[in-house]
This record gives structure tokens, sequence and C-alpha cells, in this order.
């Protein structure tokens, strides 16, 4: 698993990255209530907004760590956003197949960013 410094997770098997956002993420947020997802067929670019979570703080952009063809959504984000807050790992936004990687970072890394 790696990791972004605007707090985005992926995790890349062969050619498709699956993505979403970190615990640091969504404790930041506070209360997720809603989440904006592309549709499958889209394409996503690194660095770029794909996503919008909604919380009772604010509405934040989610970026791509990866460019690519968005091919799963995890649609029971709609039906329970508030499953990001319980873990953040088990609930991915998208599957991509991947065209580009962006700048990763280790875990360590990005411990050290989230210190």
């Amino acid at each position: 698993m790696k990791f972004t410094s605007t707090h985005e997770w992926v995790e890349k098997k062969n050619n498709i990255a699956t993505v979403g956002i970190t615990d640091f993420a969504a404790s930041e947020l506070g209360d997720i209530v809603y989440v904006q997802l592309p549709e499958v067929g889209d394409n996503v670019n690194v660095d770029e907004s794909f996503a919008e979570v909604e919380s009772v703080k604010a509405v934040s952009p989610v970026n791509s760590p990866v460019s690519g063809k968005v091919i799963e959504i995890n649609g029971a984000l709609s039906d329970n956003p508030a499953s990001i807050n319980e873990d953040a790992f088990a609930a991915w936004f998208i599957k991509v197949e991947v065209t580009k990687e962006g700048n990763l970072l280790t875990l360590d890394e990005y411990k050290a960013l989230t210190k």
C-alpha cells in the first residue's frame, strides 16, 4: 500500500489500483455524511479530484494517486458513507485500470508527514 501527501491510499495489484482516503483524513474530516463518486468508465488523472467527501465540517476533494480508467466504484458508500470513519482502508472508493502512477509515499514517509 502506498500513500499521497493529500491523504489518499492506493493498493496496486497487477495493473489495477484500489483507491481510498486514509484513516488520518477520515478523522480530520469528522463524521462523513456523503460521498460523490465518479462513474465506471470515467478517466481519472494523477493529482486531480475524482470525488468529493462531505462531512459535518466541510466538503473536501479526493485526488487520484494514479491515472487511468475507473473500472469499479464502491456503491456501498452511497448508502453508508460513515463506513469510511469506521475503517477507511476497507471503505475503498474506486478501482482503476492504471496507465500512470503519481509520486507515492511509503507508509513510513506518510507517517512522518502526519506527525
